[in-house]
């Protein structure tokens, strides 16, 4: 168990980004978080932060993972192999994104897919990667109605209101290039947004229900307006209500013209779903976009 529960820690890590803790040289942070393995084990992260940046500018941080249960130590994990970690995911997305950048022509890329698919984390790194500028359109449609969220707006102006807003800052979106647009989970439902969308490359992200409805009940549905109306267990409930959208919605989100499919990542790499990280997305990504291209 101690060799399969660090192997997922360091998985599990590289969802930690540099840029959330304080920039000084040196600096020592602890952490505590939860996992399951047969049993809830109590894990404490130390972590000693040496920056480094390479060739790309890209910063790195070294740091070491100590695993604890019952105040008894389990295992640690070496910085260093948590650092050859996010150098290989980024030397493999340098190489692909040089792979496929001549063939783009500018075209904006757009990711489709049900909500809490990781769109927004994953179109920020696909467009860190192949230089383009990042959009979120539902944060360009929070702008233009002047209301902070999307459950605002559907409160006070209803879903066809939102929709319509959606619709108009997709339509602006597709006279423009290098962008990589994270697209709401209903934007699909729209023939119209497809015409929109088919100017550029449209990449569903797949993820399973069951791994959606674990992300959603983690973090709370307050954002999600289609889901913040019931009460009782958060996961049955996100996993019920979701099973219902993607049946009515898996039909439009087969148009996109690739598909990135978390379970496919997962039976390549020998991994559960859960450990698959969002630069391992965004390398699939790439490939599924060289493939049409």
């Amino acid at each position: 168990m101690e060799a399969n529960f660090a192997q997922r820690m360091q998985i599990s890590t590289a969802w930690i980004h540099t840029d959330k803790f304080p920039r000084k040289p040196n600096t020592f942070r602890r952490f505590a978080g939860r996992f399951k393995e047969h049993k809830r084990l109590q894990v404490f992260v130390s972590a000693q932060f040496r920056p480094v940046r390479d060739e790309n500018r890209h910063r790195w941080a070294s740091f070491q993972v100590s695993c604890s249960y019952n105040n008894s130590q389990v295992s640690t994990l070496e910085s260093e192999s948590l650092q050859d970690l996010f150098e290989e995911e980024a030397l493999i997305l340098k190489n692909k994104s040089q792979e496929i950048e001549p063939y783009l022509n500018g075209r904006c890329i757009y990711l489709v897919g049900m909500m809490g698919s990781g769109k927004t984390t994953v179109g920020k790194i696909l467009s860190r990667t192949i230089h383009y500028s990042f959009c979120d359109c539902d944060k360009l449609v929070e702008q233009d109605v002047g209301v902070p969220s999307v459950a605002e707006i559907f409160e006070i102006y209803g879903e066809d209101f939102f929709r319509d807003k959606e619709t108009e800052a997709l339509e602006k979106l597709s006279i423009e290039h290098r962008f990589v647009v994270s697209t709401g989970g209903g934007a699909v439902i729209r023939d119209e947004n497809w015409m929109y969308m088919s100017k550029g490359i449209s990449v569903w992200l797949d993820v399973p229900l069951e791994e959606l409805a674990q992300r959603i009940a983690a973090v709370g549905t307050k954002s999600r307006p289609l889901l913040d109306n019931e009460s009782g267990d958060a996961y049955t409930n996100a996993l019920r209500r979701l099973s219902t959208l993607f049946e009515k919605r898996h039909k439009a989100y087969e148009n996109a013209k690739a598909r990135v499919s978390l379970e496919n990542i997962a039976a390549k790499l020998g991994k559960d779903v859960c450990n698959i990280t969002p630069a391992m997305i965004a390398i699939e990504a790439l490939e599924q976009i060289g493939n049409i291209l």
